[in-house]
């Protein structure tokens, strides 16, 4: 059974650097891109960062960039979100899912990828 299994998040305060994992149950992570996005109360999903999984690239969101960044790590068969200076509007569920067959040049279809982990909230409130 192929999974993708999230970490980390909850509350936190802003300015905040936590970081979320996703990692892979019964496939090799590193041959799939991984894309990262949230869904805030009342919008629809948002895009946020990918990492591709044929050359390591990755995207991030206008929202995002500067702020969070993506990071895989081959050992643990993980993909890290690190976030950083974490305001109110980063209040979100966020999501990881894996395909072999997007690129990561920005938000992909969200209605066609292949693999989705549980999406986990994150709640930035002081």
């Amino acid at each position: 059974q192929v999974q993708l299994v999230l970490d980390g998040g909850g509350l936190v305060q802003p300015g905040w650097s936590p970081r979320l994992s996703c990692a892979a149950i019964g496939f090799r992570l590193d041959d799939y891109t991984v894309t990262w996005s949230r869904e805030a109360p009342g919008k629809e999903r948002e895009g946020v960062a990918c990492i591709s999984g044929s050359d390591g690239s990755t995207w991030y969101a206008d929202s995002v960039k500067g702020r969070f960044s993506v990071s895989r790590n081959s050992a643990k068969n993980t993909v890290y979100l690190h976030m950083s200076s974490l305001k109110p509007d980063d209040t979100a569920i966020y999501s990881c899912a894996a395909d072999k067959m997007i690129s990561c040049h920005g938000p992909p279809d969200y209605n066609y990828l292949e693999i989705w982990g549980q999406g986990i909230p994150v709640t930035v409130s002081s």
